[in-house]
């Protein structure tokens, strides 16, 4: 099944048969919600890291979605991600109807989905956006989860209002709700409604516990939709910083602190992101916005206590932010553009993109990513520490790439290189490599060397390819391992 964390959910409707007698009876309130709410069955085709030049394996799942608007189908991104096909189904009818993604979000898990044709659903509700729904209160769950195929309702009660990490892109942390029912597999981009409204969207379980489910609140939802009525998402925002609680009295008293349970140490600044040039390490944040920020990071909003990023989430590149910092003995207070730190999505997931690669000689190149890395389990030091150093340590602002020697294909030019795989590629004839275009370039030049010389970060020694053996070795392994093309160097 696809996405292991979370749940997909459907919706009733009439057969076509008695489409016209279902659009003429006056349903009652529930049963209207149920209309809105369907089935979303997707086939999915996932990307080969290991071999990046095959075309990957087959999959599917089941989840659900709800209409919001005019062909607008609101589900989770992992339920629509990868897609090959979408079919949309109502209840009670055996009709399937093509859809396909208008926009999606890995970095929130959501996916505004449409119908090729809205005719039949146009009768049906649109639910309306809530609020984020008060501890203690219960709340209902709608979708389609694993065990049948009609729709499923459970009710459950708010728990928890926290800051935590979105499973599908394993990179993005965002505002969650806890409920006390569980989120199973199939329940994914379903409504949680209160009084009538949609307060959240089922969206991931945790297996640890029984019957503890978390869904997407309606400001990270409302903050989805605002982005893409451009026509585009964008991201979010992003302050570039890193900090440390300030619990310690002797560490709060050297700093000049009264022991008053507020601020955080900032402890780095990644280069090049909203607060370069501003804030610096050692910095001590006070507030944002005039949310004052306790010394465990967190701020109060809307009664509830979340992480210090929640102020940031809720704004759009090229809004500010007041800063108040006090550094050395003085106090300072700033206003700092944000803007989306792209960087980040080295650490993300990627859907929707076929791997990057260029063989050559049977030598297979890749840029190192969060797919990559999780498919070949690095064990080099450097590379991991590379990966580890990209975003933090501004590595980005030199290397669009890091590239990596994945694999090398048996070949006689290749038969004494087995042990090279693993390492990121450091220079090729002498020039420092920073991206996997630039390295086709070195590796395909207008006028070849004799020797192709790859200087490997930790190898004891260079490979070296002669280059009057280069075409002979790229037909083969061509031939031998059924590689269509021999690169793919799109971004």
């Amino acid at each position: 099944m696809k996405c292991i964390f979370a749940v997909c959910s459907s919706l009733l409707l009439a057969m076509p048969a008695l489409r016209a007698q279902s659009k003429a009876a006056t349903p009652s309130a529930p049963s209207a919600v149920y209309h809105s709410v369907v089935r979303v069955e997707v086939a999915t085709q996932v990307p080969d890291y290991g071999t990046p030049w095959n075309s990957g394996r087959f999959s599917g799942g089941i989840g659900t979605g709800f209409i919001i608007g005019e062909n607008k189908i609101l589900t989770n991104a992992h339920v629509a991600s990868n897609a090959r096909r979408i079919l949309i189904t109502i209840h009670g009818s055996p009709e399937k109807y093509p859809a396909k993604v208008e926009y999606i979000a890995h970095d929130c898990d959501l996916a505004i989905l449409s119908v090729d044709d809205f005719t039949d659903f146009e009768s049906f509700p649109k639910l309306e956006l809530g609020d984020i729904p008060a501890l203690e209160s219960q709340v209902r769950v709608i979708g389609y989860p694993i065990g049948g195929d009609r729709i499923s309702v459970t009710r459950g009660v708010v728990s928890r209002v926290d800051f935590q990490p979105y499973a599908h892109s394993r990179a993005d942390s965002h505002l969650v709700v806890q409920i006390d029912a569980a989120i199973n597999p199939g329940n994914s981009g379903g409504p949680v409604l209160q009084d009538g409204k949609v307060v959240g969207v089922a969206f991931q379980g945790l297996r640890q516990a029984d019957n503890t489910g978390y869904i997407i609140p309606t400001p990270v939802v409302k903050r989805f939709l605002k982005d893409i009525e451009d026509g585009h998402y964008d991201h979010y925002a992003d302050l570039g910083i890193s900090e440390f609680p300030l619990f310690n009295p002797a560490m709060r008293k050297a700093l000049g602190l009264p022991n008053d349970g507020t601020g955080v140490m900032i402890t780095n600044v990644v280069p090049g992101s909203s607060s370069d040039g501003i804030l610096q390490p050692g910095d001590v944040l006070m507030s944002l916005d005039k949310y004052a920020v306790d010394s465990d990071g967190m701020v109060l909003i809307d009664g509830e206590k979340v992480n210090l990023n929640e102020v940031i989430e809720r704004k759009f590149a090229g809004d500010k932010v007041a800063v108040r910092f006090k550094r050395d003995e003085g106090w300072n207070d700033v206003e700092i553009e944000l803007k989306p730190l792209k960087w980040s999505r080295m650490y993300a997931i990627q859907y929707e993109k076929d791997p990057r690669y260029l063989v050559f000689a049977g030598l297979v190149f890749q840029p190192l990513d969060t797919n990559l890395f999780a498919t070949s389990k690095f064990t080099d030091v450097t590379v991991r520490r590379l990966y580890t150093d990209y975003v933090p340590k501004g590595l980005f602002q030199k290397h669009k790439d890091i590239v990596v020697l994945t694999r090398v294909e048996s070949d006689p030019v290749t038969s004494q290189l087995t042990d090279y795989e693993g390492f990121a590629v450091n220079k090729i004839n002498g020039v420092e490599v920073t991206d996997l275009v630039q390295a086709n370039e070195l590796l395909h030049p207008e006028n070849p060397p004799e020797f192709f010389v790859i200087e490997l970060f930790g190898a004891d020694r260079p490979i070296v390819i002669p280059s009057s053996k280069v075409d002979d070795a790229n037909r083969r392994v061509q031939k031998n391992y059924g590689i269509a093309s021999l690169s793919n160097l799109k971004d």
